[in-house]
C-alpha cells in the first residue's frame, strides 16, 4: 500500500512497483485516514509511507500500526533537513527503511531510482516484525537493557578476555535493514573508554547526519557523521556518511578515515565492504569486525578479509536480526569467529577493547 498526499507520487511508484512481478500495489491512499478505512478490507504486507501529510502525520500512523498490528513500513521522504530529522525520527518508532525523493523533477528522479524503492520494498517484506516490535520496547524502556557490568562478564566468561587497556584498536560494525535500531542499543550500551568505532549502515545521502545527531544525544559516546581526515579515538563511532564510501588508513599509531566517492559496492555506497577491506589492510588483527542486521551479502567478503589478516570477527544471531541476511552469508564464508545476540555486542565491544594484544 502506497500513502502519500501527492498524486504524482502515487502514480509514478505504483506504476513503478508494478513492474515487479514478485509486487502487487493494493491502494493507494492520500493519508493516514483513507489508508486505515482501506487496510481495513485488505491488509498489505508492506506499506511505503510518507511523513508529512494533512490530518495526520507518518509518525502518529506508524505509531499506531505497530501498536495495533505491526507492518513493515518504508518511509518514502523528501532531501531535506528536516525530512531526514523526522525520518530518523519513524526509524526509531519501528519503520524499517528509508527512500528518498527529491522536492522538484519527482517523476524522472523516481523513474531513475527505481532499484532502490524496489529493493527496500522486498526487503521490508522480509522482516520479522515481532522483532521489530520488541527492539522499539526495549529502545522505549530504559530499565531492559543491558548494562556494561552486566555484559562484560559474560563475554570475558566465553573468551578469558584479559582486561588490561590498550590503545590501538579499531572496531568496523555493518549494517543494514533493521540497523538503525539495532545500532541505538548497542552504542548507547558502550562508555566513553570503548575503543573507536567505524560504521557503514545503508541510508540515503543526507540522513545519516540526522540518524548520528539522535545517537549522539542518546549515547555516552560522541558520535558523528565521518569526515575526510577525521580521527577514530576512544570513545567515539563514525557513521560513513549517505552516498560516499568511507575507508581506514593509518599514520604511525593514528587510525583516520577517508570519505570518497565512487560506484557503488554490492548496490550500496556507503558499501560495508568498502569499510572492511580497507580495515582487513591498515589494523589486521587490532581490529574487531561486527556484521549485523540486513538484506544481502554486503560486507561478507570484506569480513573474511578482516578475518584472513587476524582481526577478531562477530555475527549478530539470526534470532535478533530483523533480516539474517548479512550475517548470514559472512558466516557461510568461514568469515564469522563468534556469533551473538544482539543484547551481547556492546559488552563484547568493551571486552575487546580491554584486552591485551
Amino acid at each position: 500500500m502506497l500513502v502519500d498526499d501527492s498524486a504524482v507520487v502515487r502514480q509514478v511508484l505504483t506504476a513503478l512497483l508494478g513492474r515487479d512481478p514478485d509486487i502487487e500495489v493494493i491502494a493507494v491512499a492520500p493519508d493516514p485516514i483513507f489508508a486505515m478505512d482501506k487496510m481495513n478490507q485488505r491488509w498489505p504486507d508492506v506499506v511505503v509511507l510518507d511523513v508529512e501529510m494533512p490530518r495526520m502525520d507518518g509518525i502518529t500512523f506508524l505509531k499506531k500500526l505497530m501498536s495495533v498490528r505491526p507492518t513493515p513500513v518504508v518511509i518514502c521522504s523528501t532531501l531535506t533537513e528536516k525530512g531526514a530529522a523526522t525520518s530518523v525520527q519513524a526509524l526509531a518508532a519501528g519503520a524499517v527503511s528509508i527512500v528518498t525523493k527529491p522536492k522538484a523533477g519527482l517523476k524522472s528522479f523516481l523513474e531513475q531510482d527505481t532499484g532502490d524503492i524496489v529493493q527496500a520494498v522486498k526487503a521490508a517484506a522480509l522482516v520479522d516484525m515481532r522483532r521489530v516490535k520488541a527492539m522499539t520496547m526495549t529502545m522505549l524502556n530504559p530499565t531492559a537493557k543491558l548494562t556494561i557490568s552486566e555484559a562484560i562478564p559474560a563475554f570475558e566468561a566465553r573468551t578469558g578476555a584479559a582486561m588490561s587497556v590498550t590503545t590501538n584498536k579499531i572496531v568496523a560494525i555493518g549494517t543494514s535493514t533493521g540497523g538503525t535500531q539495532a545500532l541505538e542499543l548497542v552504542l548507547k550500551d558502550l562508555s566513553r573508554t570503548s575503543p573507536g568505532i567505524v560504521i557503514v549502515q545503508h541510508m540515503p545521502e543526507k540522513f545519516t547526519a540526522a540518524f548520528a545527531d539522535r545517537l549522539n544525544k542518546i549515547s555516552h559516546i560522541e558520535v558523528l557523521e565521518a569526515k575526510n581526515g577525521d580521527r577514530l579515538i576512544n570513545g567515539r563511532a563514525l557513521i560513513a556518511p549517505g552516498g560516499r564510501h568511507m575507508q581506514v588508513k593509518r599514520s604511525g599509531a593514528q587510525y583516520y578515515v577517508e570519505i570518497f566517492d565512487a560506484p557503488p559496492v554490492n548496490r550500496h555506497r556507503p558499501s560495508v565492504d568498502v569499510l572492511f577491506r580497507s580495515v582487513a589492510k591498515c589494523a589486521g588483527s587490532n581490529a574487531l569486525g561486527v556484521i549485523m542486521t540486513g538484506m544481502g551479502d554486503d560486507g561478507a567478503i570484506g569480513m573474511k578479509e578482516m578475518h584472513d589478516a587476524g582481526a577478531e570477527t562477530l555475527a549478530q544471531d539470526e534470532k535478533t536480526c530483523i533480516v539474517y541476511g548479512m550475517p548470514k552469508e559472512a558466516v557461510k564464508l568461514g568469515a564469522v569467529d563468534t556469533i551473538l545476540p544482539l543484547k551481547e555486542i556492546a559488552g563484547m565491544i568493551e571486552a575487546y577493547g580491554r584486552k591485551n594484544i
